[in-house]
């Protein structure tokens, strides 16, 4: 399971860093405010979720915060995502089954390997939002599969942010 688990989280790295370059190569879409309000969603889970399972604080209120730029968003994706490649490529399987809580679902906790699944199917249902404006406003959307991901397992690029 840990295996799985890993791929998972580094396909959701790579699909949306190639979303958000598709995204910042079209000048509709890089201007949508849907779309940065959609990709704002998706990383405020996911460092929610990230931050509670590494045991670090979140602010909510400055997190919630939609960032003034594009850019700003994207970097604030590429810097969580770093952090997480770095934390699950040394994941145990022992630390899975470690329980989380949450104050914002009382009465329940969840699996360190949950969370992780909650985050990355969270992400996919919203990329797939993401795609389907890309899409209407014009631009193409990436290949985001995980099978094809799973052929070469590539990295995330993040140059083309770097060169901005």
């Amino acid at each position: 399971m840990l295996a799985l688990l890993q791929d998972v989280v580094r396909h959701k790295v790579y699909a949306n860093a190639c979303l958000l370059k598709a995204i910042r190569q079209h000048e509709a879409a890089a201007r949508d405010e849907e779309l940065w309000k959609l990709l704002h969603h998706i990383l405020l889970a996911n460092r929610f979720w990230f931050l509670l399972t590494v045991g670090d604080p979140f602010d909510s209120k400055a997190e919630s915060r939609l960032p003034d730029s594009l850019d700003a968003l994207t970097r604030g994706f590429r810097e969580t995502h770093i952090r997480e490649l770095d934390w699950v490529s040394q994941l145990q399987e022992s630390e899975v089954t470690r329980f989380l809580e949450t104050p914002y679902i009382s009465g329940f906790k969840f699996s360190v390997a949950e969370a992780a699944m909650q985050v990355c199917m969270h992400s996919h249902g919203h990329r797939c939002q993401c795609a389907t404006r890309l899409r209407s406003l014009g631009g193409v959307p990436p290949s985001m599969d995980f099978i094809l991901w799973l052929k070469e397992r590539p990295a995330a690029d993040w140059s083309w942010l770097l060169a901005l």
